[in-house]
């Protein structure tokens, strides 16, 4: 079994935003080692998330109304309590339902995406660089 590790910086440019990294990790890949496997794609920040969805401007405009829609039920008469030290809980909690990774199968080098599947950073505290990681395991 063959594992490949590469990483890249992605700097947000907006408080709440989705960024299509599809083809940066397809470009990515190709230098990974592994030809057929696993792909593992996680983020190293805890007010963001990684997915896999349709890059539509609808569902970015969706998104970026997301967390607010979840969770204000949640907020409170008082507010979030962490929003004392940094004014971001609903984005730490956003990513928590949102997660920081996303497995893919990796076939000749590439993610195996549907027709309509983009692979998308979800930002909730920007504007921020981000950091993601990609590990492939195979062969």
């Amino acid at each position: 079994m063959a594992i490949g590790y590469s990483h890249f910086l992605v700097q947000t440019e907006r408080k709440t935003q989705v960024v299509n990294l599809t083809e940066k990790i397809r470009e990515a890949c190709a230098g990974l080692g592994p030809k057929n496997g696993i792909l593992l794609i996680g983020v190293r920040h805890t007010t963001c998330a990684v997915c896999v969805n349709e890059d539509e401007a609808g569902l970015r405009h969706d998104f970026e109304r997301l967390g607010e829609a979840l969770l204000d039920p949640f907020r409170g008469q008082d507010g979030y309590r962490h929003d004392r030290i940094d004014d971001n809980a609903q984005a730490h909690l956003t990513s928590i339902l949102l997660g920081q990774s996303v497995t893919l199968p990796l076939r000749d080098r590439l993610p195996v995406l549907g027709t309509w599947q983009s692979i998308l950073l979800l930002e909730m505290d920007g504007p921020r660089p981000r950091t993601l990681d990609l590990t492939a395991f195979g062969e």
